[in-house]
Parts: structure tokens; sequence; C-alpha cells
């Protein structure tokens, strides 16, 4: 009997498209929600939607499947339990409502957009270029990663894409040039610095905008409604209240990591030679790669709303308008085809995903689900006898910092944000409240920073071995502190000087 239950499990473990122990733990935390009692303020049906809410956030981060099934997973039980309506209709409709959200779309058609960039090569000449200008030392091709990192961040919203899929391999091919190799044990070179400065300009560029990596329109939904739409981050907004703050990082962090964690080689003259090598193999800029420097400048002076300052708000265009203008340009152009959008998954997987917790996290508002856990945490903050400065920090600290048990942070966004802006809304003043809310959207990315895991590009580059798991720590709780530090200084005084508070 033993054996023959043993040889199903292996039958099911090497058959089944999903991970049996983590399903399991899954599964049994639903059932055990299901029979707990219902909270009191809250409705039984709002307490099934928390569960199955919950529980899709813990499948996630024990990665029983794929994120886009475990969302089309919630979307069919919330459909099945009918907890969001009174019918099966009813509730389909609202399981699949998020899927028009205009926001969503902004990033599936950026994802689009990015995928140019890697088949023109153009964002591997980008990066080449600047370690030809500036690949003399170490730390200037750490720069020169920094400013590609930089410029690809608002028109990459895989922040896994940019990271690891373009300005990676560029940092490997120049710390192996240079000898610098783990399996040699000769990456402290240059290797682990570039490494360090490649995942660290990744985060900090994702918070800076809106398209840079794919949680933040979740962020602006949720700064959206905890102030009843009255602070609503456009693309331009999100840009101009980061782009200070996020420089200063910038400037700061090559030269930080320099000291904390120091390349054993300084000068690489051979940097410079290496990139022009590399340049000249590509050859001169093809067309493709000139189409999609002038979609992107394109782009950005839509999204910056320029024809509306030249021209009046009549000229005005949403910001998802502006991405399929885009995305329609380089179709019509041939320089990606339609080909290319059917098989670029990730845009696909992140319309389910997205539009899965999205609708979740709307659902849970409409219920009463967020703000009775807003009640409990402002009621909790309020019996500590905390004045309301120390309580918007430590809402920041504790939101940032639990980023240490999440290995996504599309998962810790949808689980703790929207309560934690909510408490904070409630608990600081009318005219401090959106210095709190963007040192809460700041936090959102900081917070990539700390873990290997705590984002899609840090497995990338910490499984190069570059980095030992003890470097990393250690350098990403610094980063953070000093990052969140910038933002409480120098974000604070500019969004003073911007009329934001």
């Amino acid at each position: 009997m033993t054996n023959r239950l043993k040889a199903m499990f292996a039958y099911f473990q090497n058959s089944v498209p999903f991970r049996l122990v983590p399903a399991a733990v899954t599964t049994a935390c639903l059932v055990v929600m299901l029979l707990l009692p219902v909270p009191d303020g809250l409705t039984l049906k709002a307490w099934t939607l928390l569960a199955i809410f919950l529980t899709t956030i813990l499948a996630i981060i024990l990665k029983v499947m794929p994120i886009g099934v475990m969302a089309m997973m919630a979307m069919t039980i919330v459909a099945l339990t009918q907890v969001t309506s009174i019918s099966s209709k009813g509730a389909i409709a609202d399981a699949l409502s998020s899927l028009a959200n205009p926001l969503i779309w902004l990033i599936v058609v950026a994802i689009l957009i990015s995928r140019g960039l890697k088949k023109t090569g153009l964002g591997k000449r980008m990066g080449l270029l600047f370690i030809s200008v500036l690949g003399r030392r170490t730390i200037g091709i750490g720069y020169g990663l920094t400013v590609c990192e930089l410029i690809l961040a608002p028109f990459t919203p895989s922040n896994t894409a940019r990271g690891g899929g373009i300005v990676h391999p560029i940092m490997k091919s120049i710390a192996t040039a240079f000898d610098s190799d783990p399996a040699k044990g000769t990456e402290r070179k240059m290797g682990t610095y570039l490494s360090l400065v490649n995942m660290h300009a990744n985060t900090i560029t994702s918070g800076m905008f809106i398209t840079a990596t794919a949680p933040n329109p979740l962020v602006v939904d949720y700064v959206a409604r905890v102030t009843n739409q009255s602070f609503y981050l456009s693309w331009t907004t999100w840009a101009l209240c980061m782009v200070l703050p996020g420089l200063v990082c910038l400037l700061l962090m090559p030269l930080l990591i320099s000291l904390l964690s120091p390349p054993e080689v300084k000068a690489t003259p051979g940097a410079i030679e290496y990139a022009r090598t590399e340049l000249r193999e590509m050859g001169p800029v093809s067309a493709s790669e000139k189409v999609m420097v002038g979609t992107f400048a394109l782009l950005l002076l839509l999204w910056a709303n320029v024809p509306a300052m030249i021209f009046g708000p009549a000229f005005t265009l949403d910001p998802t308008v502006v991405a399929f203008v885009g995305l329609f340009v380089l179709v019509i152009t041939g320089t990606i085809d339609w080909d290319d959008v059917l098989s670029e998954k990730s845009a696909w997987d992140t319309l389910i995903w997205f539009g899965a917790l999205v609708m979740m996290a709307e659902q849970l508002n409409k219920t009463g689900v967020i703000g009775w856990f807003s009640d409990m945490l402002k009621n909790g903050i309020a019996s500590a006898g905390m004045g309301w400065e120390w309580a918007a920090t430590l809402l920041v600290l504790l939101f940032v910092f639990s980023h240490y048990f999440f290995a996504s942070t599309t998962a810790h966004i949808s689980a703790m944000m929207l309560a934690f802006l909510a408490v904070g809304v409630a608990l600081v003043p009318p005219q401090y409240v959106v210095p709190f809310l963007l040192m809460m959207v700041a936090g959102s990315t900081i917070m990539m920073t700390l873990t290997h895991y705590a984002t899609g590009t840090s497995p990338i580059i910490f499984g190069s071995g570059y980095v030992s798991l003890g470097t990393w720590w250690r350098v990403g709780f610094i980063m953070c502190v000093v990052e969140l530090s910038i933002y409480g200084t120098v974000g604070v005084m500019w969004w003073k000087l911007l009329g934001f508070w």
C-alpha cells in the first residue's frame, strides 16, 4: 500500500502542472480560513473573498503554478462562489471587469513595444555606447550601466527584461573579458561590483516612471482610491515627482557600492576597446533601430503632454492611447511584426494576473475588507499613543521591510499596500498626506533591493554567481536605508517645491 501511494505521488509530481506540496499547503490554508468564524465587521461573502485573495497571494509566493494560472484560477473561484454578486453572470462580469482597465493595457502595450529593443539590438548598442565613453575605470563602467538602465526604463515595464535580459548580458561579457569569473574564483575583480550596480540601478529606475516596472500602475490605482481620485499620479506627475530623488540615488549608488563592495580592478582601459569592437561588429545603426529611437522620442513627447502644453488641453492624450500609437508605429513600419506581438508571452501573462489582482483589490474595497483591516491597524497605532509623524514613518518602514517575506513585488503590493495607504490617509493631517503617499510609492520599488528573491531581476543576477548571499543582503539593506533617506529628505523637499504639500 505504501509503495502504491509513493508511486501515485511520484506520478502526480511528474505529471501535474503544479507543485504538490505548496498546492496542498495553499489548499489547507483556504479550507482553514473558510472554516474559521467570520470576524466581526465582515459579511460571510467578504470573508470568503478575503480567503480567496490571501490564498492566491500565498500560492504566488510559494510558486504553486505560474502567476497567470493562479490569477485565472482566482477569477474562476470568484465567479463560482459568487462572492461579489447574487448570480454567476454578475460574478463573472466582476471577475473580468479589470481586463478593460487602461492602466493594465498601458503596461501590456509597453511590454510589446520593449520587444523591439531586443529584436533590433538597440538596447545592446546603447549599453555598449555608454561603456565606450565611460569605461576607463570600473566605476565608470558602473555609471555606464546605470545610464543605460535610466534611458531604457520608461519603455520597458518588465524590470526583469531590462535588468536581466538587456543590461546583465552586457555586464557579464565585460566582466568575463577582464577574467572576472565565479568559476575561477575571480568574481571580485569587477564582476561582484558590476552585478550589484546592475541590480541597484534596476530597482532605482523602476521607481522613476510608471512604465518602468509592471506593478506601478497598481500603485497608481491604490493611491487614487484612498484619496477618492483627488490625487492621481499620471505618467508625467509620477516622473516629475521621482526624477530628482531618483537621479540623486543613481548618482550616489555606483560610488557607494564601490565602498561597500570595492572591485579589485580599478582601471579598465580595455573596456573601451572591447565596447568599440562589439559596436563595429554590430555595424552601423540600422533603419529599424532608427525607427525605435524615433518611436521612443514620440512616446516621451506625448507622455509628457508636450502637444497639450503648446496647442492647448484639447491635444491631451491618455498614456494608454499614446502607448497604442507607439505600438502601431512599430508594427506598420515592420520594426516588429504581428507574430512578435502574439508571441510576447509576458505581455499577455501580465494582462491576466494583473487584471485578477486589480479586480480582487477593487472587490475587497467594495465589500469593506480594506476598511475593516485599516481600522484595526489604525486602532492599534492609536492605542500605542504615537504621534502622526512616527505613525507615518512606521507604516512606510513596515511596508518596505516586510518585503523580506515576499518573493514577488506584485504579491506584496497587492496584499498590503492599499490597507497601509488607507491607514496613513486616516492618521496623517490632510496637508501632509501627499508626501506620505509619495514615500509609500517610492518604498514600493526601493524594497526590491533587499533580497536575492525580491523581484524577477534578482535571481537572474544572483544566479550568475558573482555576488555571495551575505554581500547581497548586506549591500541591499544599506542601499534600502540610504534610498529611503534620500527620498525622505531630497524627495520631500522637492515635492514641497513642486507644491504638492
